[in-house]
């Protein structure tokens, strides 16, 4: 299969300085791609700015920003048999981006915030026959956003984590994660290293793959 992965955080540029951005390492998008990788698949991954290295076999698009990724992502969609959007990609952009340091001034500083273009909704029209897999990192239970973001986004299966919970999510080697298909089948994984949950994800896509 050919398989497109992406991972890690976006920067949002407030002036040359600053950005926006979140605590997303990377950790597991890069735990896909290597599983994919490993198990002899033909895998891009589409890496925000992040210090990992490019795992063996995978080729590698470097992005910084959330237009970046989507970019990227249209590009090389119609290439893959299966999207796996394991990024955090952010959800907002400030309104507009100073060309200079923004110096500091007394009293509060007020930013503008934009919506970023949601990446899967925007290569929803393109999915034909392919496999979409997308994450949900949510603060509690996050299995009720995930079930809808399953229907709004077109997605084949989501995987859902606590990313408030000290083994899972950010910055940690370790995920506890649900993983739930569009005909709300439900498969829970505790606390597992990210690269035994990257294999699982994989074994998953070769079940789909042959059913198909």
């Amino acid at each position: 299969m050919n398989i497109l992965v992406t991972a890690g955080p976006t920067r949002e540029a407030i002036d040359p300085v600053r950005f926006l951005s979140n605590r997303s390492s990377g950790r597991m998008g890069f735990a896909v791609a290597a599983a994919a990788a490993e198990a002899g698949h033909a895998v891009r991954l589409v890496a925000g700015p992040v210090a990992l290295e490019t795992p063996a076999g995978v080729e590698r698009i470097d992005v910084v920003s959330a237009e970046e990724m989507r970019a990227a992502v249209t590009e090389h969609v119609a290439w893959c048999d299966a999207l796996i959007m394991a990024a955090a990609v952010a959800d907002w952009r400030p309104a507009s981006v100073s060309d200079q340091k923004v110096k500091k001034v007394e009293g509060p500083m007020r930013l503008e915030l934009e919506r970023t273009t949601d990446i899967l909704i925007s290569v929803k029209p393109l999915k034909g026959p392919r496999i979409y897999v997308g994450f949900a990192a949510e603060t509690g239970d996050p299995v009720p956003e995930a079930t809808r973001k399953v229907t709004a986004k077109g997605l084949d299966m989501i995987v859902a984590n606590d990313v408030s919970r000290p083994d899972a999510g950010f910055e940690v080697a370790t995920n506890a994660v649900t993983f739930i298909e569009s005909g709300g089948t439900m498969r829970h994984i505790d606390t597992a290293a990210k690269t035994e949950i990257a294999a699982a994800i994989i074994q998953w896509l070769e079940s789909q793959s042959r059913q198909a």
